[in-house]
This record gives structure tokens, sequence and C-alpha cells, in this order.
């Protein structure tokens, strides 16, 4: 097909001609720093000191990638598949990390652990988040419960919020406008409004930051029918935070987050037309404090959240979920060899349902990272998890790798055993479909080994292996098929998912940039509904100039299987491939920029849900004021 052509290998044959030329085009060389990872030790240590492959996500990057979601920009990343991400803007997202579920991800926002204890799943919704909140991201996959607890399973999203600026005061104002189309639509109107604003500064020991976004987005029906009703959505973001550094050694942050989406919805059982509407509310405050001495540090972590949800539709119903998270560490580092950090987690959670209910989480933990004089880097630790409702278990990780230095270039191999828990939902435990308050927490255990090589600051590749195992996967269980009663049970079966992850990262030469993943999936014991087994991803961008910049992304999503629910048989959905292009030229020196992309240039006609729509090709202009 025509739509296809572009693919994975020419663009990767295409970065490999432009490095080819490097020594004609490189006309002057740029020291960079060694890269710094901080989300799988809790420690700011070298990339080639850390014994996973950490996915960074950066301010250029997202800069570059205006427009989208977050759940669009992870979803281009190795081990990922965030189903939804390519409909309807209020689409229901389902993340399939490593063949896991959106249970097995845990989203944290500045360090500390969010979730929505009313939800079936108690997962966080990315919906709620503005992309104009954020500074950065780091991912790490597998599990790693130790230094996050619950839910650390097949992955953590470690989201950092936009800080003050340095200056006394700055601003920054975005807006965008672009189209929301479908294949089948033949009109390209506006129908996507977009505009944020945040204000900050820094005034001697005292810093602040304000900011408000909002998003409305017209034009798609949820199901697949170009004359059925559009249904909208929008969605409202304000932060605001304030900081004080009292001396040299203490500071203190306060913020507070009021968050709000509502997304118009069909039926899905059946498929049809529907004048629903769904309603989020979100409320966050809290503090983090640090007090440095020494070698070491004290940091303590305090939230509380809030969501509220609303549903209109023919099973209407109002739910709340509150939590209360408090996290308290203490790093200590010996001789910039030997790291250490104890800490104490504490988590409540609760809903109504029926009546009031809740659950408590308590866990003290202890990690260690030694770096060797030979090569050798261990990371390890345990946790102690005590829930109020099924008493404690054990999780632990031991994590080494070791590092091979040739000339400015290195190679390091690693490997990883590490556990996690899954605590079940306050919705399992005592919801009003099923619950079961006996219930054990589910476990995953990891096993990686792979490789990393980085040719000094131009090219970085990396393979690694993973096996994941599954025990005591909560699910529901038809107890009467005449009238489908149920129960949440622990299933007996054990569940196994293998599969590797390639990425690349290139610098041909100062003005081009390359980087490509593929992932392979294999569910061994079940069926695989809605997970490719073979996905990629590839990025080439260019700088012109300095002040302009364009790029074009690819994604490649293989075939998967789907449960048509009209005839409950499961379907395979056939592969599809997109391609975007971003373009932003700098007007003014750091002040003005104006950006525009299009989202699948070729119009790729793909079915991501049975039933439902797909975004087609889409543009999207704005412009980036710093003041």
């Amino acid at each position: 097909m025509n739509k296809r052509s572009i693919s994975f290998g020419v663009l990767a044959l295409l970065s490999a001609g432009i490095f080819a030329q490097e020594k004609e085009q490189e006309k002057k060389k740029v020291e960079q720093l060694d890269e710094v990872v901080v989300t799988d030790s809790r420690f700011e240590l070298k990339r080639e000191n850390s014994g996973k492959t950490v996915i960074k996500i950066t301010a250029e990057e997202l800069e570059k990638n205006q427009g989208k979601s977050i759940s669009e920009i992870i979803n281009a990343k190795s081990g990922f598949e965030i189903n939804g991400s390519r409909s309807n803007a209020g689409q229901n997202l389902n993340s399939f990390v490593r063949g896991g579920n959106n249970r097995q991800v845990l989203v944290l926002i500045d360090g500390i652990q969010v979730s929505d204890p009313s939800n079936i799943g108690a997962e966080y919704d990315l919906r709620l988040i503005s992309l104009d909140q954020i500074e950065s991201i780091e991912i790490i996959k597998g599990a790693a419960s130790t230094l996050y607890g619950n839910s650390a399973a097949t992955a953590v999203i470690n989201i950092t919020t936009k800080k003050a600026s340095g200056k006394k005061i700055a601003a920054t104002l975005r807006t965008s406008i672009g189209t929301n189309r479908s294949q089948e639509d033949s009109d390209y109107n506006i129908a996507d409004f977009s505009h944020a604003a945040t204000i900050s500064g820094t005034a001697g020991k005292f810093n602040y930051l304000g900011g408000v976004s909002t998003q409305y987005t017209d034009g798609l029906s949820a199901v697949t029918d170009p004359n059925n009703e559009r249904d909208p959505f929008s969605r409202v973001n304000t932060n605001l935070r304030f900081g004080y550094r009292f001396s040299e050694r203490f500071s203190l942050n306060v913020y507070g987050n009021y968050d709000r989406f509502d997304a118009a919805f069909d039926n899905a059982f059946p498929i049809e037309d529907a004048d629903f509407n769904f309603e989020s509310r979100q409320f966050r405050t809290g503090l983090s404090s640090e007090f440095n001495y020494g070698k070491g540090s004290v940091t303590l972590n305090a939230a509380y959240n809030t969501i509220e949800r609303i549903f209109e539709s023919n099973f209407p119903s109002e739910l709340e979920g509150d939590s209360y998270v408090i996290d308290v560490f203490n790093k200590y580092n010996f001789n910039d060899k030997f790291y250490t950090i104890v800490g104490l987690n504490y988590i409540r959670n609760s809903a109504t349902f029926s009546e009031e209910t809740d659950f408590s989480i308590v866990d003290p933990y202890a990690n260690f990272v030694w770096v060797s004089d030979f090569g050798l880097t261990l990371n390890a630790g345990a946790r102690l998890n005590n829930h109020s409702e099924y008493g404690t278990n054990l999780t632990y990780n031991l994590n080494p790798s070791y590092l091979f230095k040739f000339n400015g270039d290195y190679l390091k191999l690693f490997g990883s055993f590490s556990t996690s828990y899954i605590s079940p939902s306050l919705t399992q435990l005592f919801g009003n479909f099923g619950p079961n308050p006996n219930l054990e927490p589910e476990e995953d255990r990891t096993i990686e080994g792979g490789a990393e090589y980085s040719f000094g600051d131009k090219v970085r590749i990396s393979a690694l292996y993973f096996n994941r195992n599954e025990e005591n996967f909560i699910d529901f269980v038809i107890i009467d098929f005449n009238t489908f009663q149920g129960e949440y049970q622990n299933v007996a079966t054990e569940f196994t998912v293998q599969g590797a992850e390639v990425e690349l990262s290139a610098k041909p030469f100062d003005k081009a940039t390359f980087s490509a993943n593929y992932t392979f999936t294999e569910q061994k014991d079940r069926v695989a509904v809605r997970i490719p087994k073979h996905k990629a991803n590839a990025s080439f961008g260019y700088n012109f100039t300095e002040r302009t910049f364009a790029s074009v992304n690819y994604q490649y999503t293989g075939n998967r299987i789907d449960t048509d629910f009209s005839t409950f048989e499961n379907v395979e959905l056939e592969s599809f491939s997109i391609l975007d292009l971003y373009f932003s030229h700098q007007v003014l020196e750091n002040k003005l920029k104006v950006f525009a992309n299009v989202g699948n240039l070729f119009d790729e006609e793909y079915t991501e849900i049975i039933g439902f729509t797909t975004r087609g090709r889409n543009v999207r202009i704005g412009m980036l004021l710093n003041l």
C-alpha cells in the first residue's frame, strides 16, 4: 500500500547515510555532560552506572511534541502500548506495558504516588494531566516495588512538573488550534483549541509558580459512524506552587492542583450512538521538604488527593476516592561509591460505595547502590509491605551491571531479578459488585538481561530480554451464568510474559538526531487482547538553522487480537503504520516560537478498538511566547 511505503527500515537507512557524512559536516565538537538518571535508584547516577535502560523524555523533547497528549508521547516508547491514545480525546486509556495492564503501571508526580481509589483498578487517569504542566518524564520498566511500592510491576512513570523560573518574574503563553477528524470525514474544520499560561519567578529565597491551561476538542464521534453526534472533550488544569529556601540545608515547597475534564461518550454494549457524559475532578495538594546534612539528606513528601467521577448514562453513578500519601526517606552517600536509602511509605485510600471503606499501607524499605572501581555496579534492596486487610509480604530487587570502557565509549552488561505487588483495590475488596475482602495481593516477578553500548555522545544502542511471571492475578469470576453473578477472586493460574526491547539513539551530526525502538511481546498462557506482538517507533529530527527545526515520526503497530462484543468472539486486527510531521521556527530568539504538526500524514485507516473511531489526518498550528 502507498500509505505504508515509508517504513521503519527506510528511516534507519536514512540515518545511517547521514552518519557516514559526519566528518564532512561536523564543524565543531560540543562537549556534553554525562547523562544522569534518577528513577531507578533515587540517586543521581551516570547512565553508564545504571542497571536499567531508563527512558528519559526531556523538556526539549516535550516542546518538540506540542499538540500531543502525554499518552501519545509515552506510547512511542519501547515496551508501551497505550490503547485509546489514537482515538477520540475522551476515550478510556489502557496502558499495556510488557503485556501487563493498567493496574501494574505506577504513576508518580514529583516523586509521590498518585492513584484513584474509586476506580476498579485504582489506576491513575493520564487524561487528567496537561502537557503544559510537565518539565520532564523518566520511565523505568520491570518490577520496582522495592523503591516505589504498590502497582510498580511493569513500569514506573515519574512525571516532574515545571519549576519556578530563576528570574524575578517570567511568563509563558502557548496557544494552538487544529482539526479533529477521522479518516471518513472529508472536512478539515477547526475543532481543537488549546491554550496555556504560566507565570513564575524567584525573589531571594522565595519562589512561586502559577499556571492554567485549557483544551476543548470536538469533531469525533466516540463510536464508528461519521453521521453520529459528535462527542466533545474539554479539560481545565490549574496549578499553584510556592517554595522557600530557609538555608543552604533546608528547603520547603507547597503546591495545589485542580484538574477537571468532561467527556461525552457513546454506548459500548451494544455499540451505538448515545448522549452520555463523564466528568472527572481532581484536587491535589501537598508539600515536599529536604534537609541536607554532611553526606546525606532527609526528604519528606506528603500529599492529599481527591478524585470525583460522575457518569451520566443508562447506569448513572457518582464515585469519590481519597488518598493520603507520606513518603519520608534518608539518603546517604558514603564516598561516591556506596549510596544508601532508608525510608517509610504510608498510604491510606478511601472510597464510598454503599458505605465508606478504606485500607492503609505502611511499608518500610531500604536500598543501596555500590559503584566499584573495577566496573561492577550493584543495586539491591527490599520492602516489607504491611496492608491493613491482607497482612504482610516482602518484595526485593537485585540489579547488577558491569561496565567496560574503551576510549570514551562503553559497553554495559546488566541483569535484574525483582519482585512487586499489586494490592486489591477498594472496589475489589468492598465494592458494589462481587467484592471479596479475602483477596491476596497480586505478585509479579521480572527477570531482565541485556546490554547497552555507547559510542561517545553520538550513538547509543541497547537490547534486553525480559520475562515476567504473575501470581494471584485478581479477576472477576462468574459464579452463576444465569444471573451473571460473580466475585473477584485470586486466580490459581500463573501467567508468563516474555519479550525483547531494542533502543537506538543517534546524533549523526550537530544538526540531526535519530531514535528508534522495537518491542516484541509474547503472552505464553493467555490471549493478548489489544497488545501487539511487534511494535516499532522511529523519529528523525533536523535543525535547518539555529531557529528552524523539523522532524518526522513513524510508528508501526503489528496485528492484535480484540474482542467483538456483538458476537463475543476474538477478532484479529490488521497492523497499521502512522507517520507524523512536526515543524517549528523561532521568530524572536528565545521569545516567540511558531509550530505546526500533521498527524497521520497518509490518512491511514485502522482500528484501535472494535467499533470505536480513530483519528485520521489532522493539522495543528500554534505559537509559544516566553516573556
